[in-house]
């Protein structure tokens, strides 16, 4: 699997149920457990799913070394439909043509694959999963969150260990930052990530991605992959603006 797919190809989210009423919640337990914080964030992704209807968005995938370098980039723009339809349409594209194929294109050929069916649910942040340990609170930006280290329970190429931060208030997951949980591909030795979000009309969607990796013969490389110009459950595409992310910067 290409590089930083465990954290691009997963939406995080539970697949939406029809006519799934909004949750109500019994007021936090005097002493918080990752058991519950997992359980309102899977009950609101319920919820906030539901009303998902689709969206599109254009991403930016870059590939540079550390000084800067561009090594790769194609401009995509993304539309999804519910509740597992994603499809992607390059705009762009500029230097090494064995990057963008052997990363830029697997990488959108895995996000598919992990949109539906078997896949979704391999990837998903739920106890099946995972094993969780509430570490404690920490504030990105303008967001108090709760800090959970993740450890998968399996080594599978959809999975990744680290940590997620989840709003103390709408129970969504504000940045991961970890590395997967198997070896990406024979070419990378080693690869760490972070995922920001954004809120958007009442949605978190990814914000941006980064990740670190070791590749053979090539050395250290930055992946990044910008997330702009949502529009979101809207026949009439109008690109919203962007809302607040978690970058405390």
């Amino acid at each position: 699997m290409a590089p930083a797919a465990f954290a691009q190809g997963n939406s995080f989210v539970s697949r939406p149920e029809a006519n799934t009423p909004p949750p109500v919640y019994s007021p936090p337990p005097a002493s918080l457990t990752s058991e519950y914080v997992i359980a309102r964030l899977l009950e609101r992704n319920r919820f906030r799913s539901s009303q998902l209807q689709n969206y599109s968005e254009v991403r930016t995938y870059e590939i540079r070394n550390l000084q800067g370098d561009l090594s790769a980039q194609v401009v995509v723009r993304v539309i999804y439909e519910a509740p597992d339809k994603k499809d992607f349409s390059k705009m762009s594209e500029q230097g090494s043509l064995i990057v963008r194929h052997l990363v830029f294109d697997r990488l959108m050929q895995g996000e598919s694959e992990t949109t539906s069916g078997r896949e979704h649910s391999d990837s998903a942040i739920t106890a099946e999963n995972y094993a969780f340990a509430l570490v404690g609170e920490e504030r990105l930006g303008s967001y108090r969150c709760f800090v959970l280290e993740v450890t998968p329970k399996r080594k599978d190429k959809y999975l990744f260990e680290g940590k997620i931060w989840v709003d103390a208030d709408d129970f969504a997951i504000v940045k991961i930052a970890g590395h997967p949980a198997k070896k990406p591909s024979f070419w990378v030795n080693d690869a760490e990530f972070v995922r920001q979000f954004q809120k958007i009309d009442g949605f978190w969607l990814p914000y941006r991605d980064e990740t670190f990796i070791e590749v053979k013969k090539y050395g250290r490389k930055t992946f990044t992959v910008d997330h702009q110009r949502y529009i979101i459950n809207s026949t009439t595409p109008v690109e919203t603006k962007t809302g607040g992310t978690a970058d405390p910067s």
